[in-house]
């Protein structure tokens, strides 16, 4: 279990935090850019469920995915092979995919890209959703230098798809979806 008792350790102070194995980094290395992105990811989506909370369907989702971003971070974390590590399984995978099938089948066909927007739940699930697609690009770049595991690549792909479809849910199901007009102010 994680204990913390001091907050303020000024460890940070020179520009340098620890990994999950207490190895040394630089704020700015890839490794901490795309775990800092999945702890955005996962602060938008604790925002929010402000306005999800009467929603029985959706919002005990997004907490399930709260906790799955943790252990997202922790992959991150703790680089390939130098630690026993907590990581993203193939499970909490399939349950993202099966979750994005579960609230698809409830929406209407799209005839257009969605723009962001409608409803407050639906607009902060859209910014969850860029978020996550840029988190997903900081675990790739950071899988070009070194070794990350296929399921964290793996969920953070379905992860976006599912906020994409979780934001046409928020938005009535779709029919709240605001539509692109394709050269509508020329």
């Amino acid at each position: 279990m994680v204990r913390l008792d001091k907050i303020v350790t000024k460890a940070g102070d020179g520009g340098k935090t620890r990994l999950a194995t207490g190895e040394p980094v630089s704020k700015a290395s890839p490794r901490v850019e795309a775990y800092g992105s999945v702890d955005e990811v996962n602060s938008v989506i604790g925002v929010t469920r402000l306005y999800t909370g009467s929603d029985f369907v959706l919002d005990p989702m997004l907490g399930r995915i709260q906790h799955d971003l943790f252990d997202l971070g922790a992959d991150l974390a703790t680089p390939e092979g130098k630690a026993e590590a907590l990581r993203i399984t193939e499970t909490q995978v399939a349950r993202l995919e099966r979750e994005v099938e579960l609230i698809n089948e409830e929406l209407s066909p799209l005839t257009s890209f969605v723009l962001p927007g409608g409803s407050k739940a639906a607009a902060h699930l859209h910014l969850a959703r860029t978020i996550a697609r840029r988190a997903e690009r900081a675990i790739v770049a950071l899988a070009g230098v070194e070794a990350v595991s296929a399921e964290a690549i793996k969920y953070a792909n379905r992860l976006s798809d599912l906020l994409f479809v979780a934001a046409r849910w928020a938005n009535d199901k779709g029919r709240g979806d605001i539509l692109w007009t394709p050269g509508a102010n020329r």
